[in-house]
Formats: structure tokens, C-alpha cells, sequence
């Protein structure tokens, strides 16, 4: 399920680091959050689509692959990107 481009557009601007930034790692992990929380309605409506399922994981897994990245590269953007989100509980 695609995100609606001004919700898209909200997320971008609310998680930029410049004026031109959509590739920053908050960027990415901003914009995979929104379609990972956004899919929630799906499944519960649709229980049985497994095809989907598939592609939650593989998001869900380039999530955590970008949130590990900002770790070690820079631990106080990582805490706060966490913090933002409400990730990890």
C-alpha cells in the first residue's frame, strides 16, 4: 500500500536534516514506519494474505538494517530517531 504523496511529503519535511534532504536515514526509517503502521488495517482485514505479509517483513527488515547504520555511525541521531518514532519500548 503506497503512502498518499502529502502524507509522504508531511513525513519528509517533518524528519529532514537540509532543505533538499529524502535520503537521510531518518527520511528512510520515517517513511518505512508510516507504510509498516499503515499495513496494520490491512492484515486485520485481510488475514490470510501472506503475499503481503512478506513484504512487511522484508520493510521491517530494512528498517532495523538502517536503524543499525545510524547506530554506529552516530549514536545521539539514533537515540533521537528512536525517541521520535516510539520504537523501541
Amino acid at each position: 500500500m503506497p503512502l498518499i504523496s502529502e502524507k509522504k511529503k508531511k513525513v519528509i519535511q517533518d524528519f529532514k536534516r537540509a532543505k533538499h534532504d529524502t535520503g537521510s536515514p531518518e527520511v528512510q526509517i520515517a517513511l518505512l514506519t508510516e507504510r509498516i503502521n499503515s499495513l496494520d488495517g490491512h492484515f486485520k482485514a485481510n488475514v490470510k494474505d501472506n503475499h503481503s505479509r512478506y513484504g512487511l517483513i522484508r520493510m521491517v527488515g530494512q528498517r532495523k538494517r538502517l536503524l543499525n547504520y545510524l547506530r554506529q555511525t552516530d549514536l545521539e541521531r539514533y537515540q533521537a530517531i528512536i525517541a521520535r518514532l516510539d520504537l523501541r519500548k
